[in-house]
């Protein structure tokens, strides 16, 4: 996708390509709390480094969210894994837990509003409302749940 447009550096038009290269990590986390300000670090420093259009707000509230959800919600001490990419399109974040078990209420629609009262219970609405896509998949060690977010042309972000 290419959009055209004027730069205040320039009087001239510029013109927005997207990268045109996917860059990816894979980074073990332990199974612990402290696991989610060190993913939220890590998908922050490789938009921010890479100049990439996603929305880092949004990619870190989210992955943080899964983080959490992997680190309360699966037993077992071994390492949790997030896996970012960045694409052309944007980027899709994966975050690897070895229970098997499907993420509920995260593909399908919940019926109930969550209580006003509790911390808890928001991740998944916040998942599914903020990213372009998400789902979740079986792997060799247990699952992988997903999110996207598009990428978006410089004109449109805000200032």
């Amino acid at each position: 996708m290419v959009t055209t447009g004027t730069s205040c550096a320039t009087n001239g038009p510029t013109v927005y390509e997207p990268p045109s290269a996917s860059s990816s990590w894979r980074v073990a986390l332990p199974h612990t709390a402290a696991a989610v300000p060190v993913a939220r670090a890590l998908v922050r420093t490789a938009l921010a480094e890479l100049e990439h259009t996603a929305d880092g707000d949004t990619a870190e509230l989210l992955t943080a969210e899964l983080v959490a959800n992997a680190v309360e919600h699966t037993a077992g001490r071994g390492p949790i894994e997030l896996v970012v990419e960045l694409r052309p399109t944007g980027c899709h974040v994966e975050v690897h837990d070895p229970d098997p078990a499907p993420p509920g209420g995260l593909t399908r629609p919940v019926l109930t509003a969550p209580d006003p009262w509790q911390e808890n219970g928001r991740g998944l609405l916040l998942i599914r409302a903020l990213s372009s896509a998400c789902g979740h998949r079986p792997t060799a060690s247990g699952k992988a749940v997903w999110f996207r977010l598009a990428a978006v042309p410089p004109r449109l972000r805000p200032a």
